[in-house]
Protein backbone atom coordinates (compact mmCIF):
# COMPACT_ATOMS: atom_id res chain seq x y z
CA UNK A 1 0.00 0.00 0.00
CA UNK A 2 2.90 2.37 0.67
CA UNK A 3 3.73 2.28 -3.03
CA UNK A 4 0.22 3.32 -3.95
CA UNK A 5 0.31 6.25 -1.57
CA UNK A 6 3.63 7.45 -2.92
CA UNK A 7 2.03 7.90 -6.32
CA UNK A 8 0.10 10.85 -4.93
CA UNK A 9 2.68 12.05 -2.43
CA UNK A 10 5.92 13.31 -4.02
CA UNK A 11 9.04 13.40 -1.86
CA UNK A 12 10.13 16.91 -0.92
CA UNK A 13 12.20 18.05 2.04
CA UNK A 14 10.43 20.89 3.76
CA UNK A 15 9.04 21.78 7.15
CA UNK A 16 5.31 21.64 7.66
CA UNK A 17 3.05 24.10 9.38
CA UNK A 18 1.66 23.28 12.86
CA UNK A 19 -1.79 21.77 13.10
CA UNK A 20 -4.42 24.45 13.73
CA UNK A 21 -7.61 23.94 15.68
CA UNK A 22 -10.67 24.76 13.61
CA UNK A 23 -13.62 23.12 11.93
CA UNK A 24 -12.75 22.73 8.28
CA UNK A 25 -16.28 22.61 6.89
CA UNK A 26 -19.06 25.19 7.06
CA UNK A 27 -22.39 24.97 5.32
CA UNK A 28 -25.90 26.35 5.47
CA UNK A 29 -28.74 24.10 6.51
CA UNK A 30 -31.27 25.46 4.05
CA UNK A 31 -31.72 28.00 1.31
CA UNK A 32 -31.46 31.49 2.71
CA UNK A 33 -30.30 30.24 6.10
CA UNK A 34 -27.60 31.99 8.09
CA UNK A 35 -24.27 30.23 8.44
CA UNK A 36 -24.11 28.72 11.95
CA UNK A 37 -21.56 30.45 14.18
CA UNK A 38 -19.68 31.37 11.04
CA UNK A 39 -16.76 33.16 12.68
CA UNK A 40 -15.81 30.10 14.74
CA UNK A 41 -16.31 27.58 11.95
CA UNK A 42 -14.16 29.31 9.36
CA UNK A 43 -11.33 30.51 11.58
CA UNK A 44 -7.95 28.82 11.45
CA UNK A 45 -4.34 29.44 12.40
CA UNK A 46 -2.49 31.90 10.18
CA UNK A 47 0.60 29.67 10.46
CA UNK A 48 -0.95 27.20 8.03
CA UNK A 49 -0.94 29.61 5.10
CA UNK A 50 2.10 29.84 2.89
CA UNK A 51 1.77 33.62 2.86
CA UNK A 52 3.31 35.30 5.88
CA UNK A 53 0.66 36.93 8.04
CA UNK A 54 -2.23 35.60 5.96
CA UNK A 55 -5.30 34.18 7.66
CA UNK A 56 -8.33 32.51 6.11
CA UNK A 57 -11.48 34.50 5.43
CA UNK A 58 -14.55 34.05 7.56
CA UNK A 59 -17.97 33.09 6.27
CA UNK A 60 -20.36 35.52 4.64
CA UNK A 61 -18.77 37.90 2.13
CA UNK A 62 -15.28 37.96 3.68
CA UNK A 63 -14.05 35.21 1.36
CA UNK A 64 -15.30 37.12 -1.68
CA UNK A 65 -13.65 40.30 -0.43
CA UNK A 66 -10.35 38.50 0.15
CA UNK A 67 -10.29 37.24 -3.45
CA UNK A 68 -10.17 40.77 -4.83
CA UNK A 69 -6.97 41.14 -6.83
CA UNK A 70 -6.51 37.38 -7.24
CA UNK A 71 -6.24 36.30 -10.86
CA UNK A 72 -6.02 32.81 -12.33
CA UNK A 73 -4.96 31.73 -15.81
CA UNK A 74 -7.34 30.08 -18.28
CA UNK A 75 -6.14 26.61 -19.24
CA UNK A 76 -7.23 27.07 -22.84
CA UNK A 77 -5.72 30.46 -23.62
CA UNK A 78 -3.27 31.21 -20.82
CA UNK A 79 -4.98 34.56 -20.28
CA UNK A 80 -5.14 36.03 -16.78
CA UNK A 81 -8.69 36.32 -15.45
CA UNK A 82 -9.77 37.91 -12.16
CA UNK A 83 -11.14 34.99 -10.16
CA UNK A 84 -14.20 36.94 -9.01
CA UNK A 85 -15.15 37.62 -12.65
CA UNK A 86 -15.87 33.93 -13.22
CA UNK A 87 -19.37 34.05 -11.71
CA UNK A 88 -22.25 36.43 -11.19
CA UNK A 89 -21.59 38.40 -7.97
CA UNK A 90 -25.29 39.02 -7.42
CA UNK A 91 -26.92 35.58 -7.32
CA UNK A 92 -24.70 33.20 -9.29
CA UNK A 93 -23.97 29.86 -7.59
CA UNK A 94 -20.49 28.47 -8.17
CA UNK A 95 -18.45 25.51 -6.95
CA UNK A 96 -14.77 26.45 -6.74
CA UNK A 97 -12.69 23.26 -6.59
CA UNK A 98 -9.04 23.84 -5.72
CA UNK A 99 -6.94 20.85 -6.76
CA UNK A 100 -3.48 20.29 -5.31
CA UNK A 101 -1.68 20.40 -8.64
CA UNK A 102 -2.04 19.02 -12.15
CA UNK A 103 0.44 16.18 -11.58
CA UNK A 104 -1.32 14.75 -8.50
CA UNK A 105 -2.91 11.32 -9.03
CA UNK A 106 -5.62 12.06 -6.49
CA UNK A 107 -6.45 15.34 -8.24
CA UNK A 108 -6.96 13.50 -11.52
CA UNK A 109 -9.45 11.33 -9.66
CA UNK A 110 -11.21 14.38 -8.20
CA UNK A 111 -11.31 16.14 -11.56
CA UNK A 112 -12.78 12.98 -13.11
CA UNK A 113 -15.51 12.83 -10.46
CA UNK A 114 -16.30 16.52 -10.95
CA UNK A 115 -16.56 16.11 -14.71
CA UNK A 116 -18.95 13.16 -14.32
CA UNK A 117 -21.09 15.26 -11.95
CA UNK A 118 -21.28 18.34 -14.17
CA UNK A 119 -24.85 17.56 -15.33
CA UNK A 120 -25.93 17.43 -11.68
CA UNK A 121 -24.36 20.81 -10.96
CA UNK A 122 -25.95 22.27 -14.05
CA UNK A 123 -29.38 20.96 -13.06
CA UNK A 124 -28.87 22.60 -9.66
CA UNK A 125 -28.05 25.89 -11.39
CA UNK A 126 -24.42 25.85 -10.28
CA UNK A 127 -21.28 26.58 -12.27
CA UNK A 128 -18.13 24.52 -11.72
CA UNK A 129 -14.64 26.01 -11.69
CA UNK A 130 -11.56 23.86 -11.11
CA UNK A 131 -8.22 25.45 -10.23
CA UNK A 132 -4.84 23.79 -9.83
CA UNK A 133 -1.32 24.80 -8.87
CA UNK A 134 0.87 25.19 -11.95
CA UNK A 135 0.80 26.91 -15.30
CA UNK A 136 -1.78 26.81 -18.07
CA UNK A 137 0.27 24.34 -20.08
CA UNK A 138 0.34 22.01 -17.07
CA UNK A 139 -3.43 22.40 -16.76
CA UNK A 140 -3.87 21.34 -20.38
CA UNK A 141 -2.02 18.10 -19.66
CA UNK A 142 -4.77 17.16 -17.23
CA UNK A 143 -7.51 18.51 -19.51
CA UNK A 144 -6.26 16.46 -22.46
CA UNK A 145 -5.52 13.33 -20.45
CA UNK A 146 -8.82 12.85 -18.61
CA UNK A 147 -10.28 14.66 -20.62
CA UNK A 148 -11.66 17.64 -18.64
CA UNK A 149 -13.52 20.68 -20.05
CA UNK A 150 -10.80 23.23 -20.66
CA UNK A 151 -13.27 26.13 -20.31
CA UNK A 152 -13.80 25.17 -16.67
CA UNK A 153 -10.12 24.76 -15.77
CA UNK A 154 -7.72 27.41 -14.47
CA UNK A 155 -4.15 27.59 -13.21
CA UNK A 156 -2.82 29.39 -10.14
CA UNK A 157 0.98 29.15 -10.38
CA UNK A 158 1.66 31.34 -7.35
CA UNK A 159 -1.03 29.70 -5.19
CA UNK A 160 -2.62 33.07 -4.47
CA UNK A 161 -6.18 31.75 -4.16
CA UNK A 162 -4.95 28.96 -1.89
CA UNK A 163 -3.21 31.43 0.42
CA UNK A 164 -6.17 33.76 0.60
CA UNK A 165 -8.63 30.96 1.33
CA UNK A 166 -6.38 29.50 4.03
CA UNK A 167 -5.60 26.09 2.57
CA UNK A 168 -2.94 23.87 4.10
CA UNK A 169 0.62 23.74 2.80
CA UNK A 170 3.57 21.72 4.04
CA UNK A 171 5.37 18.41 4.11
CA UNK A 172 3.44 16.98 7.05
CA UNK A 173 0.05 17.44 5.40
CA UNK A 174 1.35 16.14 2.08
CA UNK A 175 3.06 12.97 3.26
CA UNK A 176 2.01 12.09 6.79
CA UNK A 177 -1.57 13.22 7.42
CA UNK A 178 -3.86 10.47 8.78
CA UNK A 179 -6.58 12.02 6.61
CA UNK A 180 -4.78 10.68 3.53
CA UNK A 181 -5.55 7.08 4.53
CA UNK A 182 -8.95 7.32 2.86
CA UNK A 183 -7.29 6.97 -0.55
CA UNK A 184 -6.79 3.25 0.19
CA UNK A 185 -10.51 2.73 -0.32
CA UNK A 186 -10.36 4.55 -3.67
CA UNK A 187 -7.41 2.88 -5.38
CA UNK A 188 -9.59 1.43 -8.15
CA UNK A 189 -11.10 4.85 -8.78
CA UNK A 190 -7.67 6.47 -8.90
CA UNK A 191 -6.40 3.80 -11.29
CA UNK A 192 -9.35 4.35 -13.62
CA UNK A 193 -8.94 8.16 -13.59
CA UNK A 194 -5.21 8.05 -14.30
CA UNK A 195 -5.14 5.80 -17.37
CA UNK A 196 -3.61 8.68 -19.35
CA UNK A 197 -1.73 10.26 -16.45
CA UNK A 198 1.44 12.21 -17.21
CA UNK A 199 3.94 13.13 -14.50
CA UNK A 200 4.94 16.28 -16.40
CA UNK A 201 1.74 17.91 -15.12
CA UNK A 202 3.66 18.41 -11.86
CA UNK A 203 4.60 22.08 -11.27
CA UNK A 204 8.20 23.09 -11.92
CA UNK A 205 8.27 24.89 -8.56
CA UNK A 206 8.36 21.90 -6.23
CA UNK A 207 6.95 23.87 -3.30
CA UNK A 208 3.68 23.61 -5.21
CA UNK A 209 3.43 19.87 -4.67
CA UNK A 210 3.07 20.44 -0.93
CA UNK A 211 -0.13 22.42 -1.42
CA UNK A 212 -3.40 20.94 -0.22
CA UNK A 213 -6.71 21.62 -1.89
CA UNK A 214 -10.22 22.51 -0.86
CA UNK A 215 -13.81 23.01 -2.00
CA UNK A 216 -15.91 26.17 -1.77
CA UNK A 217 -19.46 27.05 -2.76
CA UNK A 218 -20.50 30.67 -3.25
CA UNK A 219 -23.87 32.24 -3.94
CA UNK A 220 -22.88 35.55 -5.43
CA UNK A 221 -20.55 37.08 -2.84
CA UNK A 222 -21.71 34.83 0.01
CA UNK A 223 -19.71 31.80 1.07
CA UNK A 224 -22.06 28.87 1.64
CA UNK A 225 -19.65 25.97 2.07
CA UNK A 226 -15.95 25.56 2.78
CA UNK A 227 -13.82 22.43 2.99
CA UNK A 228 -10.06 22.44 3.47
CA UNK A 229 -8.32 19.13 2.75
CA UNK A 230 -6.32 17.99 5.79
CA UNK A 231 -4.10 15.76 3.68
CA UNK A 232 -3.50 14.49 0.17
CA UNK A 233 -6.67 12.89 -1.21
CA UNK A 234 -8.85 14.18 1.65
CA UNK A 235 -11.51 15.46 -0.71
CA UNK A 236 -14.83 16.99 0.27
CA UNK A 237 -17.75 14.54 -0.01
CA UNK A 238 -19.39 15.30 -3.35
CA UNK A 239 -22.89 14.86 -1.96
CA UNK A 240 -22.16 17.53 0.65
CA UNK A 241 -21.41 20.42 -1.67
CA UNK A 242 -23.83 19.23 -4.36
CA UNK A 243 -26.51 19.25 -1.69
CA UNK A 244 -25.68 22.85 -0.84
CA UNK A 245 -26.10 23.81 -4.50
CA UNK A 246 -29.49 22.13 -4.60
CA UNK A 247 -30.67 24.01 -1.53
CA UNK A 248 -30.22 27.39 -3.18
CA UNK A 249 -33.51 28.59 -4.72
CA UNK A 250 -33.52 29.20 -8.46
CA UNK A 251 -33.00 32.83 -9.44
Amino acid sequence: MATAVSLCLPRVLHTSAPRPSFHRRVSVQGAGATLPDARRLCRRSSAVSAAAGASPPEAGTAAWDSLGGVSVFAAGTGDAVPLRDLWDPSEGVVVVALLRHFGCFCCWELASDLKKSMPKFESAGAKLIAIGVGTSDKARILADGLPFPVDSLYADPERKAYDVLGLYHGLGRTLFSPASSKIYSRLDSIKEATKNYKLKGTPADLTGIMQQGGMFVFRGKELLYAWRDEGTGDHAPLDDFLGICRQVPAA
